[in-house]
């Protein structure tokens, strides 16, 4: 006779579960506290042009978006269908750019105010009127690196 004898019918140990809501609920506002939602909704139709030579933005906090488009359907009846400039969340004149750029200049430390970039993103069949109303605004508030958004080709 051995010393040692098979143990037979030796079942593993199951698994504790009772952390696992905890392990979800962690995750969960990790994520919600993580996500950076829309800051403002689209109002204008923009389908930008595509483009081979392209490079990223590395700092998104000092960049300043400039939407100018047609109004999407649901604007349509209230503002027609010519192109509009959006700043932020709502339509504006060309004259109120200065105004957006400050208050942008105002939310960033002045060591970093040289950084800040205005991007562009402009829908292929405007008209090139609204944009030079817009450029000439960006060169009066003297907000002179300007980048014009584009998807890759």
């Amino acid at each position: 006779m051995s010393k040692f004898q098979k143990k037979q019918g030796k079942a593993s140990p199951k698994v504790n579960t009772a952390s696992l809501p905890d392990i979800i609920f962690m995750l969960l506002f990790f994520f919600m506290v993580v996500t950076v939602l829309r800051d403002s909704e689209l109002m204008v139709r923009v389908t930008t042009p595509t483009a081979t030579e392209l490079t990223k933005l590395e700092r998104k906090s000092l960049v300043n978006t400039i939407y100018i488009g047609r109004p999407v359907q649901k604007y349509e009846g209230i503002y027609g269908t010519a192109p509009q400039i959006q700043l932020g969340d709502k339509f504006s004149k060309s004259r109120e750019i200065r105004a957006f750029i400050e208050q942008h200049r105002v939310s960033v430390p002045e060591n970093q105010h040289g950084s800040i970039t205005s991007s562009l993103k402009i829908d292929g069949d405007v008209t090139m009127g609204i944009v030079t109303d817009a450029k000439i605004e960006l060169r009066k508030a003297g907000q002179l690196k300007v980048n014009y958004s584009a998807k890759p080709k």
